[in-house]
């Protein structure tokens, strides 16, 4: 017998909004069975009073809502009011006996959440219980689509339920439906990236696409505190134009590795052989000081493998494309399966998803590096919210190599995790390129080319000159400086300076 119902005052270093509260839902299992799992962003716990409200990460119930003293009552409980938890279900389904399960399932055999919770252990922990199928009953969805965005349906007849995760046993990782996402989702449509796109002329649209692919990659060496030579930016810009070209395999991870890496003198080639962490070394001893531990090598192939079947899944649903990419690139980054190039092969992938979901019209990619780069602290910190959330739970140690080597089963915490928190990141940086980003490219090659026919039409010159004039007007803000009046442009007299800075002006800065 478990007691669910011990009222407590700190739950995992988190104060309880009032005094004499009991846990329930995900916070009671994981306190009773002493579970070591990432918290849930949101908790639950039963008031004395009757009264239902949020503080912080806290949802607070009324007294009617306190679950029964059963195992049951409080995975009804989660799954009614907090959605599907699967890091905290795995752990839990991991601490008890089958017949544990076989118990709950024969005595309440046609309820709806018992029948969730017979498939959710089955899908899990990937073993059919010795119990014959359900019979037949009306079908339940797995996932509540009113609390979490839920996949495409596969029907599973021996439960009778509408199994709708978004992901596969291997590799699920969940997002939470908030207000934030769902105003974003309602913002940013599909119609409004090929409105602002049919509207351009295509000689236009192909050089923003050209430009904003050598900016994109830029970026995304910028975001790694990298500043390469042209040559390299540009092979990896090509890179990210093929986006969607080829589906995710173990070799086509390996294929971009080349591109991004190129040298592989002082990096290992392909999935890593050791641990792996983001962080620095200690000045004097060179010991680690990690702050994102990656999934232990001996998992990555086999997380990998799931992630790429995941990403199947969801390129062949209606999944909103924006939180697919959200779980598919922020997943490869947390797993952090490569040495090194993975910053760049995750927002890759994000470029990966768009396309073969066909989110934007061919040939044009979405310039996101760039947008993350403008917004790169907000970036850190929702990298952070996960490495935050599991850091405590893994057990690692320094090797010679002044690396570090994980001691303790962590594969589950790159598998199940909430993604929400990364997927509203995204949606702002989708919103804000296709609101600021992709207009102000277009709309400025559009005045460039309006100021190129004016000077062409005004002086004659070689084109090489003319696009040389308007680098110094733009650098200038409109104005010549003394070194192109006294060097390259010597030869303009006093009023074709007047003229040209005036049409600048007139196309460009009213």
């Amino acid at each position: 017998m478990y007691d669910f119902a011990q009222k407590i005052i700190v739950f995992h270093e988190k104060y309880l909004p009032e005094q004499g509260m009991t846990l329930a839902g995900y916070s009671s299992i994981i306190h009773t069975f002493k579970l070591k799992v990432p918290i849930p962003y949101r908790i639950a716990a039963i008031s004395s009073k009757n009264r239902r409200y949020k503080k912080g990460e806290w949802i607070v119930f009324g007294s009617r809502y306190l679950p029964a003293n059963t195992l049951l009552a409080q995975l009804t409980f989660a799954l009614k009011y907090e959605g599907v938890n699967l890091s905290v279900l795995k752990a839990l389904f991991k601490v008890i006996d089958d017949q544990e399960i076989i118990n709950i399932i024969a005595n309440e055999p046609t309820s709806s959440y018992v029948r969730r919770v017979w498939f959710l252990y089955e899908w899990l922990m990937e073993k059919v219980l010795a119990i014959p199928d359900s019979k037949p009953l009306g079908l339940v969805d797995v996932i509540d689509p009113k609390l979490q965005y839920a996949g495409s349906i596969q029907i599973s007849k021996r439960h009778r339920v509408r199994n709708n995760l978004p992901g596969v046993p291997g590799f699920c990782p969940t997002i939470y439906r908030t207000k934030k996402i769902d105003s974003l989702i309602a913002a940013v449509v599909n119609t409004k990236i090929t409105v602002l796109t049919s509207k351009i002329h295509s000689d236009v649209l192909a050089r923003a696409a050209a430009f904003l692919l050598l900016q994109d990659s830029k970026a995304s060496y910028a975001i790694e505190g990298e500043h390469p030579p042209q040559n390299r930016a540009e092979r990896w810009g090509r890179a990210i134009g093929q986006a969607g070209q080829y589906p995710l395999t173990h070799e086509e991870i390996l294929r971009l590795q080349e591109i991004v890496i190129n040298d592989f003198r002082f990096t290992h080639y392909g999935y890593r052989n050791e641990g792996g962490f983001i962080g620095e070394h200690d000045r004097d001893s060179q010991q680690p000081i990690p702050q994102h531990i990656s999934a232990k090598w001996e998992d990555v192939y086999d997380l990998m493998d799931a992630l790429f079947k995941t990403n199947l899944l969801l390129s062949k649903s209606d999944f909103d494309p924006v939180l697919a990419a959200a779980v598919v690139a922020f997943g490869f980054v947390f797993i952090h399966p490569l040495e090194d190039g993975n910053g760049r092969i995750h927002r890759y992938l994000i470029h990966h998803v768009f396309a073969e979901k066909n989110y934007v019209p061919k040939g044009l990619v979405f310039p996101i590096s760039a947008v993350i780069l403008k917004r790169l602290d907000d970036y850190k910190q929702v990298l952070e919210k996960y490495s935050g959330s599991v850091y405590d739970l893994i057990e690692w140690r320094p090797t010679d190599k002044n690396n570090v080597e994980v001691l303790n089963d962590t594969k589950d915490f790159y598998s199940y995790f909430d993604a929400t928190p990364q997927a509203e990141f995204l949606y702002e940086c989708t919103k804000e390129t296709i609101e600021e980003t992709l207009p102000e490219e277009i709309e400025y090659l559009q005045k460039h080319d309006a100021m190129k026919q004016f000077i062409i039409n005004y002086i004659d010159m070689p084109e090489r000159f003319v696009e040389l004039l308007i680098t110094f007007l733009r650098k200038g803000n409109g104005k010549f400086s003394k070194r192109a009046l006294t060097n390259e442009f010597k030869d303009l007299n006093p009023e074709e300076v007047v003229i040209l800075e005036k049409k600048y002006a007139e196309i460009f800065l009213k």
